[in-house]
C-alpha cells in the first residue's frame, strides 16, 4: 500500500529536519512504542504494539535510515517482525521553505505479509490511514515544541520509558468503528424497531 502527503509547519526547515532525524523524537512519533534502542544515528529498534481492531500486533521494527541530504531530503526502511506478520516499509520525505516556514511531502510504500497482511487493502487501509494522522499530529506537536526550544521536555532519552499513545485497541474500538471518529454519535448506534 502507498500513502503519500504533504505537511506545513511555521517553523524553520532546520528544526523540522532536527525533529526528523531524531531517533528519540522519531520514537515517540509512532503509536504504540513501548520502548525502543538506539544503535547509531543510522540506525534504531522499536518494540511496538500495533492497533488492529479489537487487539494489538506487538512487533519489533529495525529501522534503517539509507540516504539523506540535509537539510532536504532522507530516506529510512524499516522491516518487522511479530506473530501473524512480517513489515517491510520504504519512507522518505522532501522539506522546502524558509526560516519561518516548512513544506514536508512525503510518501511510504508499506507491505505487511503473513496472516494479517492477509486481511487485505480494503480493511488494512483505514487502519494505516488513522496511523499516519497520528504520527503527523504527533510531529506537529514535537516541531511547535522544537521551534520554541523546549524539544528536552518532548523527547525521552533512549533508555527512559515514556508513554504509548493511546490508540483504541486497548478499549476494543475498531479503527473504522464510528467510535473512533465520533465520541459521541448522534441518534441510536442499532435499530430501535421492535421485531416480533
Amino acid at each position: 500500500m502507498k500513502v503519500e502527503g504533504t505537511k506545513e509547519f511555521s517553523a524553520p526547515r532546520e528544526t523540522v529536519w532536527k525533529v526528523l532525524n531524531d531517533p528519540a523524537q522519531m520514537a515517540q512519533l509512532m503509536p504504540g512504542v513501548e520502548g525502543f534502542d538506539v544503535t547509531d544515528e543510522r540506525h534504531w529498534r522499536a518494540k511496538v504494539k500495533i492497533p488492529l481492531g479489537l487487539g494489538g500486533l506487538r512487533m519489533t521494527i529495525d529501522f534503517d535510515k539509507v540516504e539523506e541530504r540535509a537539510p532536504e531530503f532522507a530516506q529510512l526502511n524499516a522491516k518487522g517482525n511479530g506473530v501473524g506478520a512480517m513489515l517491510n516499509m520504504k519512507t522518505q520525505f522532501h522539506l522546502s521553505g524558509d526560516d519561518s516556514h516548512t513544506s514536508m511531502r512525503w510518501e511510504a510504500d508499506v507491505k505487511i505479509a503473513g496472516p494479517v497482511g492477509a486481511m487485505g487493502q480494503r480493511v488494512l487501509q483505514p487502519i494505516i490511514n488513522q496511523q499516519v494522522g497520528h504520527v503527523l499530529a504527533a510531529l506537529e506537536r514535537q516541531v511547535a515544541a522544537a521551534a520554541t526550544g523546549s524539544e528536552e521536555e518532548t523527547a525521552p532519552k533512549p533508555d527512559e520509558p515514556h508513554e504509548a499513545q493511546p490508540d483504541g485497541a486497548e478499549e476494543g474500538i475498531h479503527p473504522i468503528s464510528p467510535e473512533t471518529y465520533e465520541s459521541d454519535p448522534e441518534g441510536p448506534t442499532h435499530s430501535t424497531e421492535d421485531r416480533a
